[in-house]
Order: C-alpha cells, then sequence, then structure tokens
C-alpha cells in the first residue's frame, strides 16, 4: 500500500498541489495516476492534514474518490500511522511516497519495492546520501509493524515531522538497504517546491501529452535536448525543509 503525504501549506509554492499541470489535471492527480501505474502498488491513500488550511484539499479528494485518511499537520509520523491504521493490515508493506513527485515513474516505485522484498530489508530508499537519482523519484519502503515501532519510540522533532529519520538515522537497529542508481542522475531536479519547479514540470507533461506513461530516461532525454527548461530550477536546493527540522532536535537537546 503506498500512502502519499500532502498539504496544502508550504512556504516557497502554497497550495502547489492543486496547481494545474495538464490541461485537465492537478499536480497531485497527475501524481496519483502516476503512482497507480505501479504493477507492485494494490492500493493508493493520502494521509492530509486535520488544519482547516486543508480542508479544500479533503473536499478535492472526495470529489475524484481518492481514498484519505486525517491526521497531525506537523506529527507527519503519526499522521502516516493512523492512515496504516485505517486502510493497512497486519503484514502489510508500506510504500512512502510524497505529493510533491509529480512525474515519479512506476518503473522505479517497483523496483525500489521489490529490492526491498528481495533483500529481506526492514527499510529501504532510493533517497539517501549520496544522492544517485533525480529529486522527485523519492521512494521509501518498510512494513506496517515498523512503522508502528517508529511512530511509538520516536521522539526527536526531525523523526516525527520527517517519516523515516527514525530508520535511515539508526543503522544500529534496522537492516538498511539503499537502492542505489546505475549512474548519477541527482543533479536533475524534478520535485515541486519552487515556481521554477512547477514550470519545469509543467514544460515535462506538455512535451509528452497526452501520454502518462514516460519514464524518467525519457525525461532526462527530454532536458537533455532543452536545457533552457532545466536551466528553470538549476538554483534550488534539495531538500531544504530538512534544515528547520534538524535545528529543532538541537534546540529540543
Amino acid at each position: 500500500m503506498a500512502i502519499v503525504q500532502a498539504r496544502m501549506q508550504s512556504s516557497r509554492l502554497p497550495g502547489k498541489i492543486l496547481l494545474p499541470l495538464s490541461e485537465e489535471k492537478t499536480t497531485l492527480e497527475c501524481m496519483l495516476d502516476r503512482v497507480k501505474q505501479s504493477e507492485e502498488i494494490d492500493q493508493v491513500v493520502v494521509a492530509v492534514s486535520d488544519t482547516e488550511a486543508d480542508a479544500p484539499l479533503h473536499r478535492f479528494l472526495e470529489r475524484i474518490g481518492q481514498p484519505y485518511a486525517v491526521g497531525s499537520e506537523n506529527d507527519v509520523l503519526d499522521r502516516y500511522w493512523s492512515a496504516a491504521k485505517k486502510f493497512a493490515h497486519v503484514g502489510s508493506t508500506i510504500v512512502r511516497l510524497t505529493s510533491d513527485c509529480p512525474v515519479i515513474d512506476p518503473k522505479v516505485i517497483d523496483r525500489v519495492i521489490r529490492f526491498y522484498q528481495e533483500g529481506h530489508y526492514d527499510f529501504v530508499s532510493n533517497s539517501l546520501e549520496p544522492y544517485s537519482w533525480p529529486d522527485g523519484m523519492d521512494t521509501e519502503v518498510f512494513s506496517c509493524e515498523l512503522l508502528e515501532r517508529a511512530a511509538k519510540e520516536a521522539t526527536k522533532p526531525s523523526h516525527r515531522e520527517h517519516v523515516t529519520f527514525y530508520f535511515w538515522q539508526n543503522p544500529g537497529l534496522f537492516k538498511i538497504g539503499y537502492f542505489k542508481n546505475s549512474s548519477n542522475q541527482s543533479s536533475y531536479r524534478l520535485t515541486l517546491d519552487y515556481p521554477g519547479d512547477y514550470e519545469v514540470l509543467r514544460r515535462i507533461h506538455k512535451h509528452f501529452a497526452p501520454r502518462t506513461d514516460f519514464t524518467v530516461a525519457e525525461i532526462i532525454s527530454f532536458l537533455d535536448a532543452n536545457p533552457d527548461v532545466r536551466e528553470m530550477n538549476s538554483e534550488a536546493v534539495r531538500n531544504a525543509g530538512w534544515q528547520s527540522a534538524l535545528k529543532k532536535d538541537s534546540i529540543q537537546k
């Protein structure tokens, strides 16, 4: 089961997930369409916050018939666990995805899931350092039981705000797998956080329309052939939001 975290509030690009990305669909819809092309995922749930700011998102998800669960805005780990308790079952595999990755490749998702299954890992990610995949292909996999453990044990602010920090920051407790790309594509940015990102993603969707099954390799070929498009978000910083969460950890000490 995939759990996609989503919210309307964003300091850099407010309401970004409901911005129109194609002629007919929002960023979030395009992302969900991509995820549902996965061969390994049997259910997709969106985890949203319980704030008034997310009320329009609740109504939107209801309108399009998308299952969702409501939880804490800042304690995202608890929000994930609430979603899992509502929709998952014992033994479920949880795939963590974020709504700001609207061109995520379902084939990449499947490869990460199979890597997790074949290696008998506790936790697998394709977005650990040193980065090798484009920003926007982020996929993480773990069991429902491990999510419950993290929800009960994790205490640091960063662990509560970022669902999987507790896993990869404790390699002594968990068997961690890094699904590394065969070539370094980390300089490509395919996530949505800034206005420049939005323009890049719009250009990508327009180029491939009406197709929705284009691969990450095809996206990279398009960007290589159109360097002016790739430069539109070249100054953005990867995982900029992590710093504020880590700063809270130091304050807690």
